[in-house]
């Protein structure tokens, strides 16, 4: 008997079977939002200040950073990351594990608006803090040291969990940042938050807008020197994976994803812990900015690229868009 041959597009006939066969599905529970709180304009009271480099994402108010987590909230998005731009910067960050320092006490505003509703994380690091923009503490001479970043770290970790918050996510790349900031945080009693590390964080050119956005570009240099090298093998983004895991890492995260789908897909393979992956500024302007020109269909590739993201592996996506996609799938 001669059989008919298989015809896979029997299951891409009409958008139910679409729908009802897909291999990746996208919820908004995936999605965390990255939100940009400002000292200055919410001791001044003033207004939202857009972002140019990336339309329609602000630097935040304390007060329309309520409210822009209420809307997320109400649209299912999974979680929210604060980053936060001091009205002073010194070098070594003080602002940065300051109780009274902006992320501390957005974190605590959002605790009361939302917490239990939502995830609450918080970058950790030491660029948007520090007058000369590096993640770090300076040597004499100018470079990154390591090991007195360390504590600076945990300090910071403590104020955000003393503040409130649910998942700290140290991203600057320092040796042995997971295991100084687990044990600072289990020393202060907070044994029971989690850490998600910036684990595979490249020195990519699809920061720009986020650092417009953060104001933190580096004053000198750049940050190749403590980044991975786009340039290098997957072999050492997953050695830097099983070090942070081993150190004490809860989740582990791919910076950027759209042009490290590699990447996402070989830490997804080994990793024994939840895999984010952020979608960066960058990638976030070169959709919007092609769709205004009228290149692309901008809700269609917002979507693909999300989708191509989890397709790789990503438990979890920090994009932008997380409050306007989660509105959208609901």
């Amino acid at each position: 008997m001669t059989y008919p041959a298989a015809r896979p597009r029997r299951l891409r006939r009409t958008a139910a079977l679409r729908r009802l066969s897909a291999g990746v599905r996208l919820s908004p529970a995936d999605l965390i939002l990255p939100m940009f709180v400002r000292e200055d304009i919410s001791v001044a009271g003033g207004e939202p200040q857009p972002i140019v480099s990336m339309p329609g994402v602000v630097q935040h108010t304390r007060e329309s950073l309520r409210k822009a987590a209420v809307e997320a909230v109400s649209a299912g998005v999974g979680g929210l990351i604060l980053f936060g731009l001091p009205a002073v910067k010194d070098g070594r960050g003080s602002s940065a594990d300051d109780p009274e320092g902006i992320v501390q006490l957005a974190l605590a505003d959002l605790v009361r608006e939302v917490g239990g509703d939502i995830v609450l994380l918080a970058d950790l690091c030491l660029d948007e803090y520090t007058d000369h923009g590096h993640c770090g503490l300076l040597t004499a001479d100018g470079a990154v040291d390591n090991d007195s970043t360390l504590e600076r770290y945990a300090s910071i970790a403590v104020a955000q969990a003393t503040a409130g918050v649910d998942v700290v996510a140290p991203s600057g790349m320092m040796d042995g940042q997971v295991a100084a900031i687990r044990a600072g945080l289990d020393l202060a009693g907070f044994a029971e938050t989690p850490i998600l590390a910036y684990s595979a964080k490249f020195a990519s050119a699809f920061y720009g807008p986020f650092r417009d956005a953060a104001d933190c570009a580096p004053q000198f240099g750049d940050r190749n020197a403590y980044q991975q090298d786009p340039a290098r093998r997957v072999d050492e983004a997953l050695r830097e994976v099983a070090l942070d895991i081993a150190e004490g890492a809860d989740a582990v995260m791919v910076k950027p994803a759209g042009s490290y789908l590699d990447v996402v897909r070989a830490v997804a393979d080994v990793a024994d812990v939840p895999v984010s992956a952020y979608q960066v500024s960058g990638e976030y302007a070169m959709i919007e900015a092609a769709a205004a020109n009228g290149w692309i269909d901008r809700d269609r590739a917002i979507l693909e690229s999300l989708i191509s993201i989890r397709r790789a592996g990503a438990d979890q996506v920090l994009t932008y868009w997380a409050t306007e996609v989660a509105q959208r799938l609901r």
